[in-house]
């Protein structure tokens, strides 16, 4: 589909300023209301608000890196693929709804999450969700954002594949 530029633009940025918003306004109201490694149980034991500062990336892979380290692999390099994932959504003439929101997702939430590693050497993770056997580990609204826009960006793909089929069957 296509947008005209200045309107891609803004419902991009309103999308990845809304994200980041959101991220940044519930990990500070964890920062103010909840001890390190606190535990609230809001839903039993399925759903946990518990405040720890996590000096790697995902699961905490990276934390033993050295601080030069953690600067290029924590904060310039993923800032440098959010900068090409806004550059593709402004250059890109027929990207699609479902991507460009799931990329907007992306960058919000990946945005919240370098800031967070600028300003404090860390990313304050606070949710964690069990259901039965399954778990997660303990994540973030940025986490949140992350997973929702590649979860759009699946299933644009999908759905691109669905069609393209319909496509070929309808051409015999």
């Amino acid at each position: 589909m296509k947008f005209k530029k200045p309107i891609k633009i803004l419902f991009s940025l309103i999308i990845i300023l809304s994200n980041i918003s959101c991220d940044q306004i519930t990990k500070e109201k964890v920062r103010q209301e909840i001890s390190k490694n606190e535990t609230i149980k809001i839903i039993g034991d399925n759903f946990i608000l518990t405040k720890v500062e996590n000096t790697g990336a995902a699961l905490s892979l990276g934390e033993n890196l050295t601080p030069n380290a953690k600067i290029i692999f924590l904060q310039v390099l993923p800032l440098l693929v959010l900068i090409f994932m806004f550059i593709y959504i402004i250059k890109e003439k027929k990207i699609s709804k479902f991507n460009l929101i799931g990329f907007s997702f992306i960058i919000g939430g990946g945005i919240g999450n370098i800031y967070d590693r600028i300003l404090f050497n860390s990313v304050t993770d606070f949710m964690y969700v069990e259901f039965g056997s399954l778990h997660t580990g303990i994540f973030n609204m940025a986490d949140v954002s992350v997973v929702i826009g590649t979860l759009f960006i699946l299933l644009n793909s999908i759905l691109s594949e669905i069609n393209k089929k319909r496509y070929n069957l309808t051409r015999f």
